[in-house]
């Protein structure tokens, strides 16, 4: 009975998820449409790491907006990845 009631709630999780993206590709959407989706993810990006960066230090916000402005600059002139976290850390951990 277990094993019907985990194959059920997989199959409603995945449904709403499988659905829409078959849907998608027969879709055609004008070109503003596909410029703002494409947005989407870089938004949501930012929604997720700004408040990270506003609580590094409680009462010092300022220090997490450091290492943010570190971390925008390196990844614009193209730095890898793992050496623009290491910079914002270190930039954090050097201020404090």
């Amino acid at each position: 009975m277990i094993w019907i009631i985990i194959i059920g709630m997989a199959m409603v999780t995945m449904v709403p998820r499988i659905i829409p993206a078959f849907i998608v590709d027969k879709l055609q959407f004008h070109d503003w449409v596909n410029r703002w989706l494409s947005a989407i993810p870089y938004a949501a990006l930012g929604a997720l790491i700004f408040p990270g960066i506003m609580s590094v230090k409680a009462d010092q916000p300022h220090l997490g907006l450091f290492g943010g402005v570190v971390a925008i600059v390196l990844a614009y002139l193209g730095v890898h990845i793992i050496l623009v976290v290491i910079a914002a850390i270190a930039t954090v951990y050097l201020l404090t």
